[in-house]
């Protein structure tokens, strides 16, 4: 697994797609910042929450080429073959692009520390749990995001397919809005699903352990059906 995972981070090194994701992820989070800034307000929590759509429209761009590229230039074979089991490829490509996007992440720190100079008291506890919540919603996207680069061999499909996603996700609290007044069942099993209310909670200082085990859920699900989809490839 650790094989891997330096093979897939070197790679989004090695190529212009990880410098185009933390470029945008960068001024994005710069222009909340200045927003912040400029309207005289210290809370990091607006900075995070604003986040939730760039994380979510960015996440094909880190995902999109995880197998999907192994699969147009036939080294998934090798991939295959290779000592390691389909679980540490899984893994080991999954936590790369968790590590990209930790570099990422890491910028809000110096976003904590301006906002703090701002204020009396820095709101550490608001920061930590912030932090915590936004790599346990990324952590489920790139979940997500792998599955579907595992399922076709081209990085623009599985970009497609993974903004198509991203865009029902983001879409879950309206489809909740209108049905509330139609449907009670389905709408709670709708809300259950909402990626945004669980992380708005964590971004108003609410550490629920059931979103924290819905967010670790979502990721373990989706890597065991990418380690399907390679067990069926395997075999077939």
């Amino acid at each position: 697994m650790q094989a891997i995972f330096r093979r897939e981070l070197q790679a989004y090194f090695k190529s212009p797609l990880g410098y185009i994701y933390l470029t945008i992820f960068f001024f994005f989070g710069g222009q909340y910042l200045s927003l912040q800034v400029a309207y005289g307000t210290n809370e990091i929590s607006n900075i995070y929450a604003n986040l939730f759509t760039i994380i979510l429209f960015t996440m094909p761009i880190l995902t999109m080429r995880l197998m999907s590229e192994d699969k147009r230039l036939k080294t998934d074979q090798a991939l295959l073959t290779a000592p390691v089991s389909l679980s540490g490829i899984v893994w080991g490509k999954f936590l790369a692009a968790l590590a990209l996007f930790g570099v990422a992440l890491a910028s809000t720190i110096v976003y904590f520390i301006v906002l703090s100079s701002m204020a009396t008291t820095p709101q550490w506890s608001m920061f930590f749990g912030n932090l915590v919540g936004t790599i346990l919603l990324a952590g489920a996207l790139i979940a997500i995001g792998l599955f579907i680069s595992s399922l076709t061999e081209s990085q623009m499909v599985a970009a497609i397919l993974g903004f198509a996603t991203m865009f029902m996700i983001m879409m879950v609290d309206s489809f909740v809005s209108s049905l509330s007044s139609q449907s009670n069942f389905l709408a709670n099993i709708l809300s259950n699903l909402s990626f945004m209310t669980r992380y708005r909670d964590f971004t108003s200082g609410i550490l629920d352990l059931s979103h924290v085990v819905f967010f670790l859920s979502v990721m373990a699900v989706f890597n065991f059906l990418t380690v399907r989809v390679l067990e069926k490839k395997r075999w077939g």
